[in-house]
C-alpha cells in the first residue's frame, strides 16, 4: 500500500495498479515494483506503514477506520481505541417500533454472550441429534430401553451446555469471555480453555 505525500502531509492512498499523474508528471505503475524507495519517495510516494496496536478481534470489538500520518520520512496507518461489542442482549422497550412477531422484553439484538449461548445451543443440538431415535423409541415402546451409556452421554451433553451457560453469563467483560474460548497449550503440550467442552462423541 503506498500514499501520496504533498508538503509534508498526507494527500490520499494511491493505487499501485495503474499510473499516476503528480502534478504535470504521469508515471507508470512500474514505479511501485521497479522503482527504489528513495526513487518514490523523491516523488512523494511512499510506502504505509501498518500500525496494528490498537486493532483488536473483530468477533469481540468495533475497531475504528483507519486514519493516515506522515511523520519523519514515513507514512503510518493506525487504529484509534477499539470500542467492545456489547454483552448483553439489548430488549424491545416501550416506544420501539417493534415487529409483529415480537414484544416489549424479547431479544432486539443479541450482544456476544447470548451469540456464544446460541451457539453452544446448537453445538447441544447436533450432538444429541444423532441419538434422539432412541428416545423417540422409547415414547412409542417403551419396552425398548435407551442404553445407558447413551443416556450417561446426553446427560453429560446436556451438563456441559449448562455449565458452559453459566461460564459465559458469569464474564462481566469482553475480555473476560475471550478468554473464555482461548486455546493455550502448557509445557507439556496440552491444550486447553477455561471453557469446559462437550463428551467425547460415543
Amino acid at each position: 500500500m503506498f500514499a501520496l505525500i504533498e508538503n509534508g502531509q498526507f494527500v490520499k492512498i494511491v493505487n499501485s495498479n495503474k499510473g499516476i499523474t503528480i502534478g504535470d508528471n504521469q508515471y507508470p505503475k512500474s514505479i511501485y515494483n521497479l522503482w527504489s524507495e528513495d526513487e518514490r519517495n523523491a516523488i512523494g510516494i511512499y510506502e504505509v506503514q501498518v500500525d496494528n496496536t490498537n486493532k483488536k478481534e473483530e468477533a469481540y470489538y468495533i475497531n475504528t477506520d483507519i486514519s493516515y500520518s506522515y511523520a519523519n520520512g514515513v507514512v503510518t496507518a493506525s487504529y484509534g481505541t477499539a470500542t467492545p461489542k456489547p454483552l448483553d442482549d439489548v430488549l424491545f422497550v416501550e416506544g420501539d417500533e417493534i415487529p409483529d412477531d415480537k414484544a416489549v422484553g424479547d431479544i432486539k439484538s443479541y450482544g456476544l454472550k447470548g451469540l456464544e449461548i446460541a451457539k453452544i445451543k446448537t453445538q447441544a443440538g447436533g450432538l444429541l441429534a444423532p441419538t434422539d431415535w432412541y428416545v423417540i423409541r422409547y415414547q412409542e415402546d417403551n419396552t425398548k430401553t435407551i442404553p445407558t451409556d447413551v443416556a450417561t452421554y446426553r446427560n453429560e451433553i446436556r451438563a456441559k451446555s449448562d455449565e458452559m451457560e453459566s461460564q459465559i453469563n458469569a464474564c462481566t467483560t469482553v475480555d473476560e469471555l475471550k478468554t473464555l474460548f482461548t486455546w493455550t497449550q502448557d509445557e507439556q503440550g496440552n491444550i486447553t480453555r477455561p471453557l469446559v467442552s462437550f463428551p467425547e462423541v460415543i
